[in-house]
């Protein structure tokens, strides 16, 4: 099934329509689709590098009012479903306290699922059920996915096509480790 969706996503990218294919795909990856905008992305830029940017803030803008969604569906069905249910089990109290410790964390959270292969819908979701101040989702999303984006669309545009196998097997790895050096340079300067 997934090989069947990657591939209607490739073939959305060679059509005339390919930056609103992109905005599609970009909007609802963000909360429950599960092949990112850069399935499209690449061949497009590929195909027309003076677009690059273009291409690039189409899926930023996208993703980021997608995420928004995300987090009203988190936000919407906790208050309707989670929370009743928790409230019979008696575990209402473990819910408050995941959610202060998730809202520490908060920013990272949505900073690190922004730019690495970790499933950003997930946090966009736990971010409303959570109730992370919007403010804050709303900017770091902004950071998050102009930081993945740019840097995909900026490659492309400066090395083009032998950039792509790298992009496509090795840069989520790539944000993931700078995300863990990022996290761990914080961490090590807040407790010296």
């Amino acid at each position: 099934m997934l090989r069947s969706l990657y591939d209607w996503t490739i073939r959305l990218a060679e059509h005339r329509h390919a930056l609103w294919a992109l905005a599609v795909v970009a909007f609802i990856e963000s909360s429950f689709f599960p092949i990112p905008p850069d399935v499209l992305m690449i061949p497009m830029i590929l195909a027309r590098p003076s677009r690059a940017w273009l291409i690039a803030t189409v899926a930023l803008v996208a993703s980021v009012l997608g995420g928004m969604l995300g987090y009203a569906i988190g936000a919407f069905f906790y208050e309707s479903i989670g929370q009743p249910i928790l409230e019979s089990m008696g575990k209402a109290h473990a819910m408050e306290e995941f959610n202060t410790r998730f809202n520490d964390f908060g920013f990272w959270a949505v900073l690190a699922a922004g730019v690495t292969p970790f499933p950003y819908k997930v946090i966009t979701i736990m971010s409303g059920w959570t109730g992370m101040p919007l403010g804050t989702f709303i900017a770091t999303s902004i950071l998050a996915r102009a930081l993945r984006f740019f840097l995909v669309a900026g490659l492309l545009w400066r090395f083009g096509e032998p950039i792509r196998d790298f992009i496509e097997k090795r840069l989520g790895l790539m944000f993931t480790l700078f995300i863990i050096l990022l996290f761990g340079g914080f961490v090590v300067v807040k407790y010296l």
